[in-house]
C-alpha cells in the first residue's frame, strides 16, 4: 500500500515519538553528575527502569575504577607492567614470570614490600604481583574487559558472587584507594565499587557493547 507523502511523514514521526518514549521508559533521568574522584552509588541507578540498560550502566561506572591507571597498569596484556598515573613502562624493566610475581631475580617483592614506601615512591602489598595473562585489560574496550571479567575462564575461574567478594574485600584490589603519595586513587572507595558490582551481577551482569 502506498500512503500520500504527509501520511508517511505521520509514520516517520510516530516511529520516532515510540524510540524516544522507549529511550525515557529505560531512563527517565539523566544520572547526577559527580567529580572525577567519586562514583556514583548504586541508587543513582534506580530511576532506569530496564534491567539490561541498568546493568549495564552500572558496568559502565565501574569502569571508571577498571579503567584507571591504578588497575590497568597492573593488568597489561604483555608480561612488561606500566606503572604511574601516565601509564609508563615499568622501570626497571621486569618480566610477569611464574604466577606473576616477577622473573628469577628480579622478583616483585624485592622491591615491593608489605605497604608503600612513599620517600622512594615505592607501592606495596603483602601480595604484589601482575594480574595472569588472562586477565590483561590494557587497550581493551571497556565491552571486552567486562568479557573477560563474567568469564570464568579468564578471571582466576571465580563465578560472579566469588567475582563480587573479590572485588569488594580483596587487599590488593583495595589498594587502588590506597595508592601512595604521588598517585591518584581510584574513584570512589572500595566498598562502593563492590556495591556497584553486586548490584550489576543481580541485575543480570550484563556489559556494555
Amino acid at each position: 500500500m502506498r500512503y500520500p507523502r504527509a501520511s508517511a511523514q505521520l509514520v516517520v514521526l510516530l516511529g520516532a515519538a515510540l524510540l524516544l518514549t522507549a529511550c525515557m521508559a529505560a531512563r527517565i533521568a539523566p544520572l547526577p553528575d559527580v567529580s572525577a574522584s567519586m562514583l556514583r552509588p548504586v541508587s543513582a541507578f534506580a530511576t532506569i527502569n530496564d534491567q539490561q540498560a541498568r546493568s549495564r550502566a552500572l558496568f559502565e561506572e565501574m569502569g571508571r575504577v577498571i579503567l584507571s591507571p591504578r588497575c590497568l597498569n597492573c593488568h597489561p596484556r604483555t608480561d612488561q607492567a606500566t606503572q604511574g598515573d601516565r601509564m609508563i613502562v615499568h622501570r626497571p624493566m621486569i618480566s610477569r614470570g611464574p604466577g606473576g610475581f616477577g622473573a628469577a631475580g628480579m622478583h616483585c617483592a624485592t622491591c615491593h614490600h608489605a605497604d608503600n614506601f612513599d620517600p622512594a615512591g615505592v607501592p606495596g602489598d603483602p601480595a604484589w604481583r601482575m594480574a595472569p595473562v588472562a586477565m590483561g585489560w590494557q587497550q581493551l574496550s571497556l565491552g571486552q574487559i567486562c568479557s573477560r571479567i563474567v568469564d570464568s575462564r579468564t578471571n582466576g575461574g571465580r563465578g560472579l558472587p566469588a567475582l563480587v567478594r573479590h572485588l569488594r574485600e580483596d587487599h590488593l584490589v583495595g589498594w587502588a584507594w590506597h595508592p601512595g603519595a604521588g598517585r591518584t586513587s581510584a574513584p570512589g572507595t572500595q566498598q562502593e565499587f563492590g556495591d556497584l558490582a553486586n548490584a550489576w551481577m543481580l541485575t543480570g551482569a550484563h556489559c556494555p557493547s
